[in-house]
């Protein structure tokens, strides 16, 4: 696959691209993590629901790992890519006895999950082929689970900005909230909510606490649906 090759070639330069293409925002790739899982942390709560084994889909060099298993307070965190390379950094920096990192090759979705959590990724899957990798996902998680779709933003020109600033991004198909809802309907799931976020660079940090009464608004740099399996 294309996307294979193209992760596995910059995986050792990954993180660093990243943090030179979000770094006019003022934060690093860390804050954004953090912020995210926070996020869906607090919507879980509002359902009630509290996971215990996690799916990170499209996990890169594994970044994420920590905070999933710190803010969500899980039973464990299993990390898939398609890049080989990339899950080999994960492996050397993040895996523990919870913690564990596979190619989607050798990754078989079974219903062992009770959440996904999918950040940035489906704008490197060719759309005809994003209807299998939600199905893939649904596979994967037990009946009722939630799935967590963040994606960039197609309307706020500041991502479109920092997508330009990123390498492996710059040829990237974006998606629209509205879209990705779509395709997650298409596959049986039950929308929950839908959140924009992110919309004050640090420059303007004191705006933040704002940011919670403006998720209607499609005016954040990225996007979250919540939905659940049938």
């Amino acid at each position: 696959m294309r996307e294979t090759a193209a992760f596995d070639a910059c995986a050792t330069t990954y993180d660093a691209a990243l943090n030179r293409g979000i770094s006019i925002s003022g934060e690093s790739k860390e804050y954004f993590v953090r912020r995210r899982i926070e996020w869906l942390s607090y919507r879980l709560r509002q359902q009630g629901y509290r996971p215990g084994r996690v799916l990170d889909y499209g996990c890169g060099t594994g970044g994420s790992a920590r905070a999933l298993l710190e803010h969500l307070a899980v039973v464990s965190v299993t990390g898939v890519d398609v890049s080989s390379e990339s899950i080999d950094i994960a492996r050397s920096q993040y895996a523990q006895g919870n913690v564990q990192f596979s190619t989607l090759d050798e990754w078989q979705p079974a219903g062992q999950y009770d959440l996904a959590y999918c950040n940035g990724v489906f704008h490197h899957i060719e759309p005809a082929l994003r209807d299998r990798a939600v199905a893939s996902i649904s596979r994967a998680l037990s009946a009722g689970g939630y799935f967590a779709f963040w994606e960039n933003n197609p309307w706020n020109p500041g991502t479109r900005l920092v997508m330009r600033r990123i390498p492996f991004d710059r040829d990237a198909k974006m998606l629209s909230a509205s879209n990705a809802r779509r395709l997650l309907e298409g596959a049986g799931f039950e929308i929950i909510s839908t959140d924009f976020l992110f919309v004050f660079p640090r420059a303007l940090a004191a705006l933040r606490p704002l940011e919670s009464t403006l998720t209607g608004v499609p005016a954040g740099a990225q996007y979250m649906v919540l939905c659940r399996r049938a």
